[in-house]
């Protein structure tokens, strides 16, 4: 089946598409049309996690110029001296700093993710601490940019959080379904973890008791 019939990737692209121009809204429509248009729980992840993605690499971020600059990088034009500080787009400053054309003037994600990992870890065993919806976005992207030990020692913290995280959705999915409060509280992956956990208990539980549930 190719795209043409396809609805999946037929809204995988007009997705991308809308991404690239700013035309996007990540709101609860946007989401529940992923979830119909999508054949399986993994496929809704996959297109949720690229829509959060492209809205991340489109934020502006301000970066120092280390060398006099004049181009234009995927229709964005750039004209700036060496010291000149300015904001562009994240996928922009990323190609210029592989380049060592720039340099991030306000990279502070270590402490945004240590901030996470340690609100986790003080919270009470049946209370989730709040991440925002492109948290696991932001923490791949740094990763990538970390050297190997440094990079290793972040994934021993953040699979120990991850483990904390996924007891107790999935104890709280499978009681009670998503509230407004606690969706606040979840990142994009985990919100769709949280509803096939939820769902799937639901399921089971009319199966196990048929008529009387």
């Amino acid at each position: 089946m190719n795209s043409q019939t396809n609805p999946y990737l037929q809204f995988s692209s007009s997705l991308i598409k809308a991404g690239l121009t700013k035309d996007i809204t990540l709101n609860d429509h946007t989401l529940n049309t992923i979830r119909m248009v999508s054949n399986t729980s993994d496929n809704a992840v996959k297109i949720i996690q690229g829509a959060y993605r492209i809205e991340y690499l489109m934020e502006d971020v301000r970066v120092s110029y280390t060398k006099d600059v004049n181009v234009s990088v995927g229709g964005v034009m750039i004209d700036a001296k060496q010291g000149d500080i300015s904001s562009i787009p994240r996928w922009v400053a990323k190609i210029l700093l592989e380049e060592g054309t720039v340099e991030f003037t306000d990279n502070n994600v270590s402490s945004y993710i240590s901030r996470a990992l340690n609100r986790e870890r003080i919270a009470k065993p049946h209370d989730l601490s709040g991440i925002d919806a492109d948290f696991y976005i932001r923490v791949n992207d740094y990763l990538e940019g970390l050297r190997e030990r440094e990079r290793e020692n972040l994934i021993v913290s953040m699979n120990s959080f991850i483990a904390s995280r996924l007891e107790k959705i999935v104890k709280l999915a499978a009681a009670s379904p998503l509230s407004p409060e606690l969706k606040e509280k979840l990142s994009a992956e985990e919100n769709e973890l949280y509803m096939l956990v939820h769902n799937s208990s639901s399921a089971f539980k009319q199966r196990a008791l048929r008529k009387f549930v």
